[in-house]
């Protein structure tokens, strides 16, 4: 008997994890919430942060391995920072052709 109620919430969790799964968006809403505004400008924020201490903490560096990889730190975050910067523009030039 109680392994007859096992196997039923097993599979119970099994349906609803399912039905979530069936949930998951295919391509992104039209909008920007405000909540998602506030993430994207706190994302911008962080990878400009750890760029400019990255290129303040190569130029006090005096170890060239050490600076090479502080370096490419901070390019890697100037990376992360123009691509969402690339995303929100792109979303722009498609609403601007939408309206």
């Amino acid at each position: 008997m109680q392994n007859q109620q096992m196997n039923q919430q097993m599979q119970n969790q099994q349906n609803m994890m399912q039905q979530n799964q069936q949930q998951i968006m295919q391509q992104p809403p039209h909008v920007i919430t405000t909540k998602d505004l506030n993430y994207i400008n706190d994302m911008l924020a962080w990878n400009l942060l750890v760029m400019k201490k990255a290129h303040f903490a190569a130029t006090q560096c005096q170890d060239q391995q050490i600076k090479t990889q502080i370096d490419a730190c901070g390019q890697m975050h100037q990376r992360h920072y123009m691509k969402i910067l690339g995303h929100l523009e792109e979303k722009q030039q498609n609403n601007s052709i939408m309206q």
